[in-house]
């Protein structure tokens, strides 16, 4: 090969690493990828790469192919040298050590012996030598440049070696290519920072607006931090998965990164809906506990009855069988407003029945013992919530994907809104708010689905419940399966990878976590219980 051909060679050599380099999104590995291809250039037998953090100079990847050093990058040891200091204890510049003379001047230093070098301090090296019984001779140093002219990082390869083997002095042309390269890489460098910063940013605004939605409910905060990490579980377990509807399903580091923001943003339409509503502990809580306005009205009706007793109007008996009537009154009304049972139609009954009471409020009116609004939130048939406040709890979804949708996704991140705003979807169209059904949905979509579930269930820092147990969720979630509320497939890997369990041992009290008989879960197979019941005795 000629030596044109060769110059021509290296050139496309170097366009091609550029190109390469420019699309590397993992920061070790492309610090990794410079450090190689500057060696491959420079016929160099070993190298260093640094970066400028502060006023020091890291250490990020060490290789040294003679003495078998891997260090640093994504496939070498841990590198556990201090940095390199670019000034000396009195604020001087240290220029006697020539990496940090390169990364104070921004200018390239190529010597062909470090013995017989002059200005610069390399007792260290000798050290090194002599401990190990090499010998470093050639050393081309070449700061790193972003676009601005700043010295991000250096680059210093070791011992050129000619044609023949031999230890020599890096050549102008080897410097000028290395130069080169250093140029591309310090731009690529750059970008990969500079994402890395935007990613960041953008997470720590994420976690801002869930603060802001934590400060007004304190549970709904940890609710956005358990379910991303849930989901991602669930998702992996979905991967792993090689039989079955889901053998082809698999994620790239991409499709990770994804899932994890829908995850943190799955609930930010929450950041509208009124807290009282959110929080709604009791039947009668709005702003307080409304109990305690009914607690007055038996007050009130307790002092009539005794000025009733007082005045004549009841004797002993009445009055006896008056006062307990009301004490169980106001305690069958307490129960009820815990939102604990089924409201049965003999409790609504009862319940009605004591709204027929009457009592003169302050102003003197004659007025019914319950308004309507109480007895509408007293007859509750499951938990606190009346229809219309659930259609405002339910409407949180719809603004986060209105939230989401609005915001101009980069092409990584464009399914977001989708599997953010899937979570409330039920395989058979029954779901809301869009009423899909499971083709229509993405497999995360689903993941989330049955992740914003189970941590719901098992979540013991809601004001309304207790934190279920290990068995009492899986019960719920397996009857939700075989009523098509979430996918029966993602079900199944939920259990067999025992997601369910890793799960349990990083956020549930050790009161939760209970022994289950497989044989009394619904929508576990008699094989699949079997299987699992295995695995729970091998621990």
């Amino acid at each position: 090969m000629t030596s044109e051909e060769q110059i021509l060679s290296r050139l496309e050599t170097l366009n091609a690493i550029g190109a390469a380099l420019s699309h590397e999104r993992d920061l070790p590995t492309l610090l990794e990828r410079i450090l190689e291809a500057a060696r491959e250039f420079a016929h160099a037998d070993g190298g260093t790469l640094y970066r400028v953090q502060g006023d020091t100079l890291v250490f990020e990847v060490l290789r040294n192919h003679t003495l078998g050093y891997v260090m640093g990058g994504r496939s070498g040891a841990p590198i556990h040298f201090p940095p390199l200091p670019m000034h000396d204890a009195q604020g001087q510049p240290n220029h006697g050590m020539v990496v940090a003379h390169a990364a104070l001047t921004g200018k390239t230093v190529n010597i062909p012996d470090a013995y017989t070098a002059q200005g610069y301090d390399f007792s260290g090296t000798r050290a090194f030598d002599a401990k190990t019984g090499y010998r470093s001779q050639s050393f081309l140093t070449v700061p790193m440049k972003d676009h601005d002219g700043r010295v991000i990082g250096v680059l210093q390869l070791i011992n050129s070696r000619n044609a023949a083997g031999h230890v020599d002095a890096f050549s102008q042309a080897e410097q000028q290519l290395v130069e080169s390269l250093a140029s591309q890489a310090a731009i690529a460098l750059n970008n990969r920072i500079l994402i890395t910063q935007l990613e960041n940013l953008f997470e720590a605004l994420i976690k801002l607006i869930n603060t802001a939605i934590d400060e007004k409910s304190p549970y709904t905060g940890g609710h956005c931090e358990r379910v991303p990490v849930l989901t991602n579980l669930l998702a992996e377990a979905a991967a792993r998965t090689e039989v079955g509807p889901l053998a082809s399903f698999r994620m790239s580091e991409k499709d990770r990164y994804e899932l994890k923001i829908a995850g943190l943003l799955h609930d930010c339409g929450k950041i509208t809906t009124p807290v009282h509503v959110v929080d709604k502990a009791t039947k009668l809580q709005t702003l307080f506990d409304r109990v305690a306005l009914v607690d007055t009205r038996f007050e009130v009706l307790l002092r009539d009855a005794e000025i009733a007793r007082l005045r004549g109007e009841l004797d002993a008996a009445g009055h006896e069988a008056r006062v307990a009537q009301l004490l169980a009154d106001r305690e069958f009304i307490r129960h009820c407003n815990t939102g604990g049972e089924f409201m049965a139609d003999a409790k609504i009954s009862e319940v009605q029945r004591i709204a027929g009471e009457r009592w003169r409020a302050p102003d003197g009116s004659d007025q019914p013992f319950l308004s309507a609004d109480e007895v509408e939130n007293l007859c509750i048939r499951r938990g606190t919530l009346t229809a219309a406040e659930r259609d405002v709890i339910n409407h949180h979804i719809v603004m986060t994907i209105r939230l989401l949708e609005a915001l101009p996704w980069p092409p990584h991140l464009t399914q977001v809104p989708e599997y953010a705003g899937g979570h409330h979807e039920r395989m058979d169209g029954k779901g809301y708010p869009k009423g899909l059904t499971r083709d229509q949905m993405s497999v995360q979509a689903r993941v989330m689905g049955v992740a914003d579930i189970f941590e719901a269930l098992t979540a013991s820092d809601r004001p309304y419940k207790l934190g279920k147990t290990l068995t009492e969720s899986l019960t719920i979630l397996g009857r939700m399966k075989l009523e098509h509320h979430v996918d029966p497939d993602l079900f199944d890997v939920f259990l067999r990878e025992r997601v369910y369990l890793e799960y349990a041992h990083r956020f549930l009290a050790p009161g939760q976590i209970d022994v289950i008989d497989w044989s009394r879960i619904p929508g576990v197979s008699p094989e699949l219980a079997a299987e699992l019941a295995a695995m729970d005795a091998r621990g």
